[in-house]
């Protein structure tokens, strides 16, 4: 419409300027008074044409407007899009439309990548474990959080005003004055902080040899249990007959350790070592009673790497953390050498060495994970056992 105006209001400019400028009745104008008018009318309606054919394009859109802000140039449209580009200097991200809520109330999310890892040491939210704002399970038992033991044990005043400790069923803790126990505490106490209220939920056994009440944590419907695991700041391990939640928190250890989160991460408790070992073979269930038949119980590492290790340092330790070994000093395993850690007493030979425990079996028959340590404790490498 603009240039149709346009095109007839320039004829129109034409027709009489030639007015203005020939003899008086020529082309129809009988005076020059009536053809000025004609020519400032034309060139009215001109300008008028030319103003709207530049502030809307043929398509009938809407013109973007560029902005500028601190020298950078961002341009926007009050059309929809699906993606908004925004170019900073050389870097240019493309960020996925939000959340937005249909007229039927359904709400619709743009697809992203996966999930971030869980801030180790922040407070409790939404995710795999559960949710904190979830509602809590209805056979939980109510209680306040009095204080922070270690990594999976707290003080708690339950609903008649007695107080209780707690050990949190499911998961191993590192021990005070270990790698990473101090820190195990800190995400305990992010996740079920000093005076915040919680559930408690029983599996099958009340209380352990010490007295203490043997229970799953929740906030909301988030398991602590399970996101300890999940962060990095425990270990799973079953504790028969109380396993009901045990393949969940044995996911969540995979999580961990695939992401390198906390006790995985390669330099967790110092400086890892450069080494390439690994567990080839594992007889966690000695013939018989494994108890009298110690040496039929028995590990093997082998060094898979180019250059000889020194495993002065280095040890072995089962899901419990009691059990635990010391490679002998000036003890060296040379490129594809393995050695053989048998659980009973011995003499060490050449790669034959003993743990030597008395009376009992290392490994456990039910579920077991045995770990690798470097001299700076640090998790080498691991391997878990199932019947």
């Amino acid at each position: 419409m603009a240039a149709v105006l346009g095109s007839l209001a320039l004829l129109a400019l034409v027709f009489g300027v030639v007015n203005l400028m020939r003899p008086t009745g020529v082309l129809g104008m009988s005076d020059r008074g009536r053809a000025g008018w004609w020519v400032a009318v034309s060139s009215v309606i001109l300008m008028v044409a030319v103003v709207s054919g530049d502030t809307a394009p043929e398509d009938g859109r809407p013109t973007p407007t560029t902005l500028t802000e601190n020298g950078r140039e961002s341009t926007t449209s009050s059309l929809p899009s699906e993606t908004t580009t925004t170019t900073m200097g050389a870097l240019t991200t493309s960020t996925p439309p939000a959340s937005s809520t249909s007229s039927a109330g359904a709400t619709t999310t743009s697809s992203r990548g996966p999930d971030p890892q869980p801030d180790v040491f922040g407070p409790p939210v939404a995710g795999p474990s559960g949710d904190p704002a979830g509602r809590l399970i209805p056979s939980a038992e109510v209680a306040t959080v009095l204080g922070i033991t270690d990594g999976d044990t707290i003080d708690v005043v339950r609903g008649d005003g007695s107080t209780a400790t707690v050990r949190l069923i499911g998961i191993n803790a590192p021990e005070r004055g270990e790698c990473w126990s101090p820190e195990a505490a800190r995400v305990l106490e992010a996740l079920a902080s000093a005076g915040g209220e919680i559930g408690m939920s029983i599996d099958e056994s009340d209380r352990d040899q010490f007295g203490r009440l043997l229970r799953y944590i929740w906030v909301g419907s988030l398991s602590i249990n399970e996101e300890l695991v999940r962060r990095g700041a425990a270990i799973s391990r079953r504790y028969p007959p109380d396993t009901a939640l045990a393949e969940r928190f044995e996911a969540a250890q995979d999580d961990a350790m695939a992401a390198g989160l906390g006790l995985w991460a390669p330099d967790a408790c110092g400086p890892s070592a450069d080494a390439h070992l690994r567990f080839v073979e594992w007889r966690p269930d000695a013939a018989g009673n494994d108890n009298e038949n110690l040496n039929d119980e028995w590990i093997r590492i082998q060094n898979e790497g180019d250059g000889v290790v020194d495993l002065a340092g280095w040890g072995i330790r089962d899901e419990s953390a009691s059990n635990r070994f010391a490679f002998p000093s000036e003890f060296t395993l040379i490129p594809g050498e393995v050695v053989t850690v048998y659980s009973g007493c011995g003499e060490d030979f050449g790669t034959d060495l003993y743990w030597c425990s008395l009376g009992s079996a290392i490994w456990n028959n039910d579920g077991d994970t045995a770990f690798l340590t470097d001299p700076s404790g640090n998790t080498h490498t691991s391997r878990p056992y199932a019947p």
